[in-house]
């Protein structure tokens, strides 16, 4: 059953009387159908009106799709490819060879997991070095092939813990935007949930980058920034809204560029929907970016990333 968040209080309401009123559909047809609308309509209003705060409720919903969920839908054929070659495979970063309808991709991803035995499994989404070596090894593939790379971001940040940093987090994350930067290859990145900090970005240094409408992207949680400017998490609405880290908001900075509709209700409500959405809006870009030659590719992207506050 589907988590209620606060804000949707009068639709569960409507939608426990409409499971109750289902056991006897013939006589309650009309009640039906006029709960119906007035759910949809509920749907829309408060799907269309979500503060900063209420989005990153969405986008950390339990329920909402992570990237193998997203793997599974949109590839067929996938061939996952583990480790870094160096020291150890990371289950928080996803990787390897699929094809998109018919054409050949790799991708990488950050998987949080849906249950607490998954959950444990991937960390949380938290990668380590190993995890952005293995990306770095993963985008050389791709670059020996020709073939374009498509990244899944959610994730709440880099894993701190001390075995990290002691293996060196920092550089790995580094090295991980630098090769992205100079890749000779095509690539999209999509955040899909949480884009938390350079654990994001470390896998998002592409060529075009969207954000699924109720997912966010920023440098810090909200409940991190309000610990440090108000020293008490129950600030984190408010940092929320500092930290403008909504899609429209990265948007406006330029940031990222487009946005993905999220069917009223969250991605987590209509998981195969939004898969079919990002899958054409993946082939969209696709298609796009292979019309600009690799040499151009690159020096785009670099006078992107480079000059990406240059106006604000």
């Amino acid at each position: 059953m589907i988590k209620y968040f606060e804000f949707e209080t009068k639709i569960e309401k409507i939608e426990t009387i409409l499971n109750q009123l289902n056991n006897n559909k013939e006589l309650n047809d009309d009640r039906i159908k006029k709960l119906n609308r007035e759910k949809d309509e509920l749907y829309k209003k408060i799907y269309s009106n979500l503060d900063p705060w209420q989005k990153v409720q969405v986008s950390r919903h339990g329920e909402r799709p992570h990237t193998l969920d997203y793997t599974k839908q949109i590839f067929d054929d996938i061939v996952f490819l583990h480790g870094d070659k160096k020291y150890a495979d990371d289950n928080a970063i996803v990787g390897g060879l699929a094809k998109i309808d018919g054409n050949s991709v790799f991708f990488v991803g950050t998987e949080k997991g849906n249950t607490m035995e998954t959950r444990i499994k991937h960390n949380f989404g938290m990668a380590k070095p190993e995890g952005y070596r293995k990306v770095q090894r993963l985008l050389k593939l791709a670059e020996k092939f020709k073939l374009p790379l498509i990244s899944f971001v959610d994730t709440a940040g880099a894993f701190p813990g001390k075995d990290a940093e002691e293996r060196g987090q920092s550089e790995s994350i580094a090295s991980s935007i630098l090769n992205f930067l100079k890749v000779k290859i095509p690539t999209i990145s999509v955040i899909i949930g949480e884009g938390g900090s350079g654990g994001a970005i470390g896998i998002a240094t592409s060529d075009r980058v969207l954000m699924l409408e109720h997912s966010i992207y920023s440098v810090i949680s909200p409940e991190g920034c309000a610990s440090i400017l108000w020293r008490n998490t129950e600030f984190s609405k408010e940092a929320a809204k500092t930290l403008k880290l909504t899609s429209n908001d990265c948007k406006n900075f330029k940031i990222i560029d487009d946005i993905i509709p999220e069917p009223y209700g969250g991605a987590h409500r209509h998981p195969i929907k939004q898969a079919e959405i990002l899958k054409e809006k993946i082939k969209f870009f696709m298609n796009e970016l292979k019309q600009i030659s690799i040499e151009d590719l690159v020096k785009i992207r670099k006078d992107k990333y480079l000059n990406i506050t240059s106006d604000i």
